[in-house]
């Protein structure tokens, strides 16, 4: 295709040894399929109109990144601007998120030319599409290199529950579940560590949204569930801890 140019990992080789990749760098431009650089801000589009709200997508793009802002668009409410914290947290949120389905929709995950969400003006009709949780309690990635960070997995049908107290048993665990709509195929605590255990569900579709259900989930006075995908299953012989 390029005569005499090798090709490499990031796209083709340019004379002078500049790739692609560095070119559109250089010049700002956005390669198909990649974030520009240093945005925040992703366009989700192809969205339940009936079913979503600004909170299930905090909670769902949570997993990937800091949310700070959610905006559910006025005049199309099937699309949302949602600002993370942070580019590679957009990337991180765009790879794993594009073209899951969520309340039966197939979404569609990509970079917004806008580089925050403005909040609405005062005396400006919103209705609660807008939010800001910049200063939630629920923010995964507040403390620098978070060890969050190395347990991000794209969404599957088994979650890893933690921050499970002493006192809560498989039974609860799975009726607590139940008893908010969902069928649990499979359950097993960690052998090692009874404050974590594996959830499975009969699909990714409904592990998606019992994630956006149940994470925060109240299991006693100081106990709330942390939630997030696993890239185990309850089958394996190897559960990360």
């Amino acid at each position: 295709m390029f005569a005499g140019l090798p090709l490499t990992a990031a796209g083709f080789t340019l004379p002078g040894g500049a790739t692609g990749a560095a070119l559109a760098a250089q010049n700002a431009l956005r390669l198909p399929g990649q974030l520009a650089p240093n945005t925040c801000v992703l366009l989700v589009s192809n969205l339940c109109e009936e079913g979503i709200t600004p909170d299930a997508l905090f909670t769902l793009f949570g997993v990937y990144g800091d949310v700070q802002r959610v905006k559910i668009l006025y005049n199309k409410k099937d699309s949302a601007l949602i600002q993370m914290a942070e580019p590679h947290q957009a990337n991180l949120a765009m790879m794993h998120l594009d073209k899951v389905r969520l309340l039966g929709k197939q979404i569609r995950v990509m970079s917004s030319k806008h580089q925050m969400v403005q909040l609405p003006k005062d005396g400006h009709p919103d209705a609660g599409f807008t939010k800001d949780y910049t200063s939630s309690n629920l923010h995964r990635f507040k403390k620098p290199g978070s060890k969050n960070y190395q347990n991000i997995y794209p969404p599957s049908a088994t979650l890893h529950l933690s921050n499970i107290p002493p006192n809560i048993k498989e039974e609860d665990l799975k009726d607590a579940f139940t008893n908010n709509g969902f069928t649990v195929k499979g359950f097993k605590f960690f052998p090692k560590d009874k404050k974590m255990a594996l959830l499975e569900l009969p699909s990714v579709d409904d592990a998606v949204a019992a994630l956006i259900k149940m994470h925060n989930y109240q299991l006693s006075e100081q106990n709330h569930l942390r939630v997030s995908f696993s890239k185990s299953n309850i089958q394996s012989t190897t559960m990360r801890s």
